[in-house]
């Protein structure tokens, strides 16, 4: 049995490159960042972070070209792939790096403006004018409970 699986959640490292190959299908590289917290010998907190390359295809390359940029978290669910090519200078050279099966945005960064919201800066969202809708509070004594009423 053999398997090759990655899941990743980290932020983009740089903006997204889109390009295309001579036959015409789009294919978006990206660095994406990873933090290990862990605690020293001494008691003293430390943080590690690796770097990953990531590449996507087809549609899911035009749509993370279309919606992140550095510092985007996202969450890639993939495979590594390593592969090699000739340098400018003659040599060898391989790579490894996560070719993603699933991509999920995370929440935009702070700070950054929706591009709608430059252009009607006077027009609420959607999401602003929905009326929020109150969750009941249902107040029960727990003495009212009783263990053999419990379906489980």
């Amino acid at each position: 049995m053999n398997l090759n699986k990655v899941f990743i959640i980290g932020n983009l490292t740089r903006d997204p490159e889109l390009r295309q190959t001579p036959s015409g299908q789009p294919v978006c590289s990206f660095g994406v960042a990873t933090n290990s917290y862990y605690t020293d010998r001494n008691g003293v907190k430390q943080t590690s972070t690796e770097f990953h390359n990531i590449v996507l295809w087809g549609k899911q390359a035009e749509l993370a070209n279309q919606f992140l940029t550095k510092g985007s978290n996202v969450f890639v669910e993939g495979r590594l792939q390593t592969r090699s090519w000739e340098g400018k200078d003659g040599q060898q050279r391989k790579t490894t790096e996560i070719v993603g099966e699933r991509v999920q945005f995370g929440p935009r960064p702070s700070g950054r403006v929706d591009e709608t919201l430059k252009s009607k800066p006077s027009e609420k969202s959607a999401v602003d004018s929905e009326p929020v809708e109150e969750i009941p509070v249902i107040d029960i004594d727990a003495d009212e409970i009783k263990p053999e009423d419990l379906p489980f």
